[in-house]
């Protein structure tokens, strides 16, 4: 690692004093101030938790001109803050379970947004735009920083999630027009629904041991397979609890949107997409789906006279 990205340098220091600032720029800069002794925390966390030494290096390094920066904002307050103990708490538990790469990608749009702080101030304080130069390398930094396994992944996920989401929408509209009792509904699509796991799971092993590369095939296939299976039991569940097949449908849906939102979000922030456009596409094929296939059970089921 280059000797100039493992030593941060010192941000100046006047023996003057900080220059005087009015009511409503101190609360800015106190809201920066706390910004930044609470990122320090989240650094310092995240540093103390890198399985990679080279990751919890540059992680540690970031604390430390964090906390450079925490005491800059601090000559013009004379006030300690203490950081969002929640928030740090949040970032920490996010960071093992969706992946460090999605929480440096949050903080960084975060980031992003107390630059916009920091450029009002650029006049006012001209030693801010050291402070906003730190932030934005860091931006470029963290974007390098880490091989992710999640993210490395990805695909196997996304592969599970929007096929169960389009495929058993679209099983449970015409299920539900077909047999018309919940109970039905519900066994049918979990049966179909772990079929179609196990298949799926079958296939991403073939296709990355067929492909080879970086990714181990039986990963692969578990990542696809467990992504099917949360979505499956997720879209099922409202069969089990209510007895209403046409709320059961509205439930779904809405449960549907839900996970295409949450997944958009993840995805949208960890590889810096659009997330109205990964939102929009995955909403339009898996409603798209339902609707066609909910249309069908209701041709099949009064063509065929089922009675259930």
């Amino acid at each position: 690692m280059p000797a100039e990205l493992m030593q941060g340098a010192p941000l100046p220091q006047r023996h003057l004093g900080p220059p005087p600032v009015d009511k409503g720029t101190r609360l800015t800069i106190l809201g920066l101030q706390r910004n930044e002794c609470t990122e320090k925390l989240v650094y310092e966390r995240l540093a103390n938790s890198a399985v990679e030494p080279s990751n919890a290096q540059v992680l540690a390094r970031i604390a430390r001109e964090e906390e450079s920066h925490y005491q800059f904002w601090k000559r013009f307050t004379g006030e300690e803050t203490r950081p969002r103990r929640l928030e740090v708490w949040l970032y920490v538990a996010a960071s093992r379970l969706l992946g460090l790469t999605f929480v440096l990608k949050l903080m960084e749009w975060q980031e992003r947004r107390s630059s916009r702080h920091y450029e009002k101030l650029v006049d006012l304080v001209p030693e801010a735009k050291r402070v906003l130069e730190d932030e934005e390398r860091h931006e470029q930094e963290l974007i390098n920083l880490v091989d992710d396994e999640r993210l490395r992944y990805l695909g196997s996920v996304v592969l599970g999630l929007n096929d169960a989401l389009v495929e058993l929408t679209g099983v449970l509209a015409g299920l539900t027009f077909a047999f018309q009792n919940a109970r039905l509904v519900a066994g049918a699509g979990f049966i179909t629904g772990i079929a179609a796991a196990l298949s799926m799971a079958a296939s991403e092993y073939l296709s990355i041991k067929s492909e080879g590369g970086g990714q181990g095939p039986l990963k692969a296939s578990m990542y696809t397979g467990t992504a099917y299976v949360l979505t499956v039991i997720f879209l099922v569940a409202p069969y089990l609890f209510l007895s209403n097949l046409y709320v059961c449908i509205v439930v779904v849906l809405a449960n549907a949107l839900i996970v295409i939102s949450l997944f958009s979000f993840y995805v949208a922030v960890a590889k810096d997409l659009s997330f109205k456009r990964r939102f929009m596409e995955m909403t339009l094929l898996g409603l798209g789906v339902s609707t066609v296939t909910f249309l069908l059970g209701a041709l099949v089921r009064t063509w065929l006279a089922l009675e259930v």
